[in-house]
């Protein structure tokens, strides 16, 4: 009999178990091998669908893909329980090896969790969703399952001894000199191995599928050693010995020239403080290029804080490398992960799984993504995410102001990045001019010895000083109206004027009142209810009049001030922390056209704080430290944006939020790093568990991943990614998704769709739903905003009431 893995929906060609599971093994021991691996992975792989080898699963497959009008009861048959069962059974009941018995439980659960996530071991009500699973549920053809596997697929004896290979790959893992303990490095290891199995049981899957040849790819050392002669050349042309360089641009150069020299270290974590304007895109990208080269490196990734910067950087090391096809912007998942588990969708392709099945595993070797990513990879649940996974290992990873790390996810953040070094053959980079004390919190990040990368950093600073930080917080207050009467007067003489404000409520209002205050001056709005193309055109207009000498004003929220290439004449920053403070004085006379000019910090009264709570205390110790110098001159270093004063800010700042650094989850009463790291001897379950059953839970790992996954989220409040149908180009995206039939073309529009995607919290959401706004495609995957509810000047119009902007579509 043959048994089935998934039947082609195009000519109704069966794939059969065997071959689905000797493809998937092969995938997974490629992801796993560079980081030694290769038998763990390919292990889950080997196994993860053993529990299609039933007559009641080929009987089920048949029956839905043939009879789609009765089709089969939803979730009747289970055939990811059984890989789980059967390591579990062989290596968790009798004579139990420690190094088997944990790998029985990390395996066993990535495969029983790949339709869903993964399982707790011990979760709040004391109960155990693995043992549920692989020890509890009834299986009816289980022993036919594995009779079968060990005639079609691998011999016993040859099963065996791929698992004693297993075996010693995580007793070589586990002997890893780290400061984790044994829970935190399983629990990371388990979500290494689950990454590699849902990537390539997809990758196998919409292979068998799509039906058709793959693309040759080029080399990925090839393609570095070419960006890493591309981009010396376009350094050579900016830093042409014939020329006279500016003494900024001058230490750009010697900058540059550190970072390459630093390449030659082993990969680490480290540093790069390089001041604001002083060319830390180019610099940390010859380093990463260089190093990525010397190290055999697969990925260079880049993650920033603001989808603005991710823009601007990608289309200038595009140009730079003349390549479009090789560098990804990743923004947002355009569509979320689809809820609950869809085991019982296996096997049969519809556009559920196609959408899940689309390329969307960071499989490209340049990559630009946002923080909020990079932690969803880790942490949050949903296969879509962590999926990524194993592409961040052997790679370089570049963190750009990273001291816009949240709070409450600085120690997750930190022990994330000590695994991609200490396991993932990673090389790690801090890319900020304000680099945060990340090595005084509980959960230390282990930088590597000597990690800045920048020589003689105090004087660097001291030289990139190109204006002056002028106090107006500390003695006054200010409105709208005062601003705009403040503005109104100096932009005769500055030309052009930013004020960043910290709540798209005021700076909607602020722009919206210049408008009918100042005349003869172009006014700019921009904030993240705007969806990055539009954002982008207005941030090329704005450039082409800075460039122009001519008077412009722009409104805008910090988005605009960590990393985008802008030079205003004037800067006015409502008062926040002392990195905004310092993101803020960068976008004024940044590449030092003229003597010092000024950035205005003022206190704005209109602002209400209370839901942006680290804003509220950053702007709180910022005005301390105003206050500290107004009193004796020489404190803090003697400036606002010192070495010390912002040494003393973040150390004041974490100290504030010691009790949020470890993800606290209040309705738990524990903070996530507890329900993910913590021993037995700590975790609170374990101890619940034994008094009341006065037996210790069987297992040897008891962590909760998927207790913690659920209460996950980056920012406070969830959003959801919405397609806005932005000029021709966003309505032709949005039609052409409506109509892909193929996966490859999924993937394709779904990375175009991001540059027209904003995020919405779910207020917003049932707002647009109550006022006619939003629409769904997709069988309901796809969020559309209504055209109506889209504005030229700001965005999102919740009221769906922008009809005197129809001329922008």
């Amino acid at each position: 009999m043959n048994y089935i893995a998934h039947i082609r929906e195009s000519d109704e060609e069966q794939q059969s178990v065997e071959e689905h599971l000797l493809g998937v093994q092969s995938l997974a021991e490629d992801f796993g091998a560079g980081i030694g691996l290769k038998h763990i992975c390919g292990l889950a792989g080997l196994l993860h669908d053993m529990g299609k080898y039933t007559s009641a699963f080929r009987n089920y497959i048949l029956e839905a893909v043939y009879n789609p009008e009765a089709p089969p009861k939803r979730g009747s048959v289970d055939h990811s329980t059984a890989g789980g069962r059967l390591l579990y059974e062989t290596y968790h009941t009798v004579k139990i090896n420690r190094f088997k018995g944990i790998l029985a439980e990390i395996i066993g659960n990535a495969i029983i969790s790949h339709h869903s996530y993964l399982q707790d071991f011990l979760n709040p009500e004391l109960e155990s969703n693995y043992l549920q699973r692989v020890r509890d549920k009834e299986l009816t053809e289980f022993d036919q399952s594995v009779a079968l596997f060990f005639q079609k697929v691998m011999s016993k004896e040859d099963f065996h001894l791929y698992v004693d290979r297993a075996s010693e790959e995580l007793e070589g893992y586990l002997a890893k000199s780290s400061s984790m303990g044994m829970e935190a490095r399983c629990m990371f290891l388990t979500k290494f191995v689950f990454s590699t199995l849902i990537d390539a049981d997809r990758t196998n899957t919409r292979k068998f599928e799509e039906n058709a040849a793959e693309e040759p790819v080029q080399p990925v050392e090839e393609l570095f050693d070419t960006y890493y002669k591309r981009l010396l050349d376009e350094i050579g042309r900016f830093g042409d010995p014939n020329k006279t360089l500016s003494s900024i641009n001058r230490l750009r150069s010697e900058m540059s020239e550190q970072c390459d020299r630093f390449a030659e270290k082993p990969s680490g974590i480290y540093t790069l403080s390089i001041p604001t304007g002083g060319g830390k895109t180019l610099a940390s990208l010859r380093y990463a290029l260089k190093h990525a080269r010397k190290y055999g490196k697969r990925h260079i990734i880049y993650v920033l804080p603001y989808t603005t910067i991710i823009e601007q950087n990608a289309a200038e090391v595009r140009r730079i490398l003349l390549d479009e096809a090789n560098i990804l912007e990743h923004h947002s998942n355009v569509i979320d992960d689809i809820d609950g588990d869809d085991e019982h969708m296996d096997g049969m392709i519809n556009v559920r799984q196609k959408l899940k099945l689309a390329r969307d595993n960071w499989d490209v070797p340049i990559i630009f993504t946002t923080m909020v990513q990079f932690l969803n990879v880790f942490y949050a649940k949903g296969s879509r995410n962590i999926r990524r996974l194993h592409n961040l290992s052997s790679s370089v990873l570049v963190f750009d102001e990273v001291q816009k790390v949240p709070v409450s996810c600085v120690s997750l953040f930190n022990e994330a990045l000590n695994f991609l070094r200490t396991y993932g053959n990673a090389s790690l980079v801090l890319c900020t001019a304000t680099q945060p004390a990340l090595d005084f919190v509980e959960h230390k990040l282990n930088l590597s010895p000597d990690a800045e990368m920048i020589d003689n950093l105090h004087d660097v600073i001291t030289a990139f000083t190109r204006v002056e930080i002028l106090d107006r917080a500390t003695t006054e207050s200010f409105n709208n109206d005062k601003l705009t009467e403040f503005i109104t007067e100096i932009i005769e003489e500055k030309r052009s004027v930013l004020a960043i404000l910290n709540t798209k409520s005021v700076v909607k209002k602020l722009y919206q009142q210049l408008l009918t205050t100042v005349s003869n001056v172009p006014i700019y709005h921009l904030s993240t209810s705007m969806c990055a193309v539009h954002r982008k055109e207005i941030l090329e207009e704005v450039r082409d009049l800075l460039k122009k000498g001519e008077k412009v004003i722009c409104v805008s929220t910090p988005l605009i001030e960590a990393g985008v290439d802008v030079s205003f004449g004037c800067v006015i920053r409502s008062l926040a922390g002392l990195d905004s403070i310092a993101q803020a004085a960068g976008r004024c006379n940044r590449h030092g056209e003229h003597e010092r000019q000024q950035v205005y910090v003022i206190d704005h009264e209109e602002e209400n704080l209370d839901r942006l709570k680290e804003v509220k205390e950053g702007k709180r110790i910022s005005q301390q430290i105003l206050i500290d110098l107004k009193r004796d001159s020489s404190e803090h270093g003697g400036h606002i944006l010192s070495v010390q004063a912002m040494e003393r800010y973040f150390q004041r700042f974490y100290k504030k939020f010691e009790l949020d650094l470890n993800y606290q989850i209040p309705k738990l009463g524990q903070g996530m790093t507890r329900l993910l790291f913590a021993t037995k001897e700590e975790n609170t379950y374990c101890h619940d568990y034994y008094s009341n059953t006065k037996e210790r839970i069987p297992l040897f790992l008891a962590n909760s991943y998927l207790t913690a996954a659920e209460h996950f989220h980056v920012i406070d409040s969830a959003t959801k990614a919405v397609i806005v149908p932005y000029q021709e180009e966003g309505k032709a995206i949005i039609a052409e998704l409506n109509g892909a039939r193929r996966i490859e073309e999924l993937s394709r529009l779904l990375r175009k769709a991001q540059q027209y995607t904003i995020n919405l919290f779910d207020y917003e959401l049932q707002q647009l739903d109550k006022n006619g706004g939003l629409e769904r495609c997709l069988d309901g995957q796809m969020l559309v905003l209504n055209e109506r509810a889209y504005s030229k000047e700001f965005g999102v119009d919740t009221t769906n009431d922008s009809s005197l902007d129809m001329n922008l579509f």
